[in-house]
Formats: structure tokens, sequence, C-alpha cells
């Protein structure tokens, strides 16, 4: 074969490759939020900016998403759904002063929901239970672009 044709069968390798690595076809399925054990349903991180943004604390005692992306003057909502108290505060323990707007949430009782103030500038803030600090499941970051 001539080189033109050996190059043409490269391409369309290339071609068929990568379409087949990103899920290329149009016959898939829909994606669905992925599952943790016990059937608790768990977020996706969000990575679009929106002016709002929900973070659930589940009856696992996880947060979920544990990130979220805002646009400047954006505000978080955290629900408590756990059957513990939590007490949401600003990173770094114990001062709690890298992002002052997480201070609106605070301690958040069984079922209780509480949302911060406004947060208008561009930063990542991260987030903890000022009562279980080392505690990963609720701890994440929230993103102002």
């Amino acid at each position: 074969m001539t080189k033109a044709v050996w190059s043409g069968v490269a391409a369309a390798m290339i071609v068929a490759a990568t379409v087949a690595a990103c899920g290329g076809g149009g016959g898939g399925s829909t994606p669905t939020s992925p599952t943790t054990g016990g059937g608790t349903t768990t977020t996706p991180p969000s990575t679009t900016p929106t002016d709002s943004a929900t973070i659930t604390i589940g009856s696992n005692g996880s947060v979920s998403p544990s990130s979220v992306t805002l646009n400047r003057g954006g505000r978080v909502t955290f629900v408590n759904n756990h059957n513990r108290a939590h007490d949401m505060q600003s990173d770094p323990h114990p001062e709690h002063t890298d992002c002052p707007e997480l201070a609106a949430v605070g301690f958040l009782n069984p079922g209780q929901s509480r949302t911060s103030n406004n947060f208008n500038t561009a930063r990542t803030c991260g987030f903890h239970d000022h009562n279980e600090d080392t505690n990963a499941n609720l701890k994440g970051r929230i993103i102002i672009q």
C-alpha cells in the first residue's frame, strides 16, 4: 500500500479509538449518580459555577457533594439529614478564618438547614465540622469564581 493509504488507515483507527473511549456512538445509556454501600446516593462534585448550591449531611454522616463551585455572590445551604448535630465551619480549624461567610451556617440540629452569607471574593474555602475536624466525611470545599 501507499504511504497515503496507511496514513488514512492510521487516522481512522485513532478516530475510532477516541470515539469509543469517550462513549461516542449515541446508543449508550444515560449516566446516573454513583451509589455507595447501603444504597446511599452520592452527588458528584459541581464544577459549573452556580448562584446557589446545597450540601447535604446524609443519614450516613457524610457531606454530599463534597465540592461545589459558585459564582461570586453565590450562597451555600447546608442541610443536616443526619441523626446528630453538626457545627459546619470554615477552615482552618479552630480559627475558621478562611471564609467568614460560612459562620452564618454554624450549628445544625438534625433536620435543620441554614444558608451561608454571600461569597463575594474569588477563592477556595475549605469547610469541616468543628466538633469532628479530622473526620474526612465531613470535610469539603467551596470554589468561588
